[in-house]
């Protein structure tokens, strides 16, 4: 409640300052300079959105503060469930296609924060990244088991169980978090998984290293990833990456 309250006096204080500009002197170049401003503020935004999907920005620590508004909007927008959709629709194609060895060793494996669930409501408390990362904030997020699955992806999970394809989640939550894990992936609907790897708490920062080792101990251990789902690229780079990778879309942060 709080937040649409917040949403609320955030569009119509926008809404003054436009009813201002129309009816103030020079009304109508101080509307169309309004306007340009704000076309380009977007503009540049999307651009930089851009840049962060496609993994050109890197080693970034917050969104622009100019991109606050933009990346709340496209984060409660119907651009978001569409990209969302978009990946998901590919990656349930892709599974559909597979021919299955009937051993039952074919894998899929999913990051967990910001891929299975969304901490939306984590980040739309701290300024959709624009703030910096409060860990203390964030763990008793976690430690609340409350955060929703994102729902393409919830899809795509069963359909990939009613193809006979395992899901293992591998997620940078430290091995303290389990049982807040298990709990909140059953809730949001994720009810059966072949493994659940969190970080040991005695690993550094580092991702990259923690997640390609632990998919190269599925490997070893006889599994085929067949597919790989995170929302950073962190996720997904390290061999072995998967025989295909997809990446959900997430501009509030960048985790190397």
């Amino acid at each position: 409640m709080a937040l649409e309250l917040l949403l609320l006096r955030h569009a119509l204080v926008s809404l003054l300052v436009l009813l201002l500009l129309v009816h103030a002197p020079g009304a109508t170049r101080a509307r169309d300079l309004h306007l340009d401003m704000v076309t380009s503020t977007v503009a540049s935004c999307a651009s930089w959105r851009l840049g962060v999907e496609t993994n050109n920005i890197r080693d970034w620590y917050s969104i622009p503060a100019e991109c606050r508004s933009y990346v709340r909007d496209y984060m409660y927008g119907d651009l978001f469930r569409q990209d969302c959709a978009v990946v998901a629709g590919e990656a349930a194609a892709y599974a559909e296609g597979l021919e299955l060895g009937g051993d039952g060793k074919e894998v899929w494996v999913f990051d967990v924060d910001d891929t299975t669930l969304t901490n939306l409501p984590y980040y739309a408390d701290t300024g959709f990244g624009a703030e910096p990362y409060n860990a203390t904030y964030f763990d008793e997020y976690v430690a609340n088991a409350t955060a929703p699955a994102l729902p393409e992806v919830l899809e795509l999970y069963e359909k990939l169980l009613s193809l006979g394809i395992k899901v293992v989640f591998i997620t940078g939550r430290h091995d303290t978090e389990q049982e807040a894990t298990i709990k909140n992936l059953r809730s949001a609907g994720y009810h059966t998984w072949e493994k659940l790897v969190l970080k040991p708490s005695s690993l550094g920062s580092s991702v990259v290293p923690y997640k390609s080792g632990e998919r190269q101990k599925l490997v070893d251990a006889g599994y085929r990833i067949v597919g790989n789902m995170g929302d950073q690229w962190s996720d997904l780079t390290g061999a072995p990456e998967g025989d295909r990778t997809f990446k959900v879309p997430d501009p509030m942060y960048y985790v190397g």
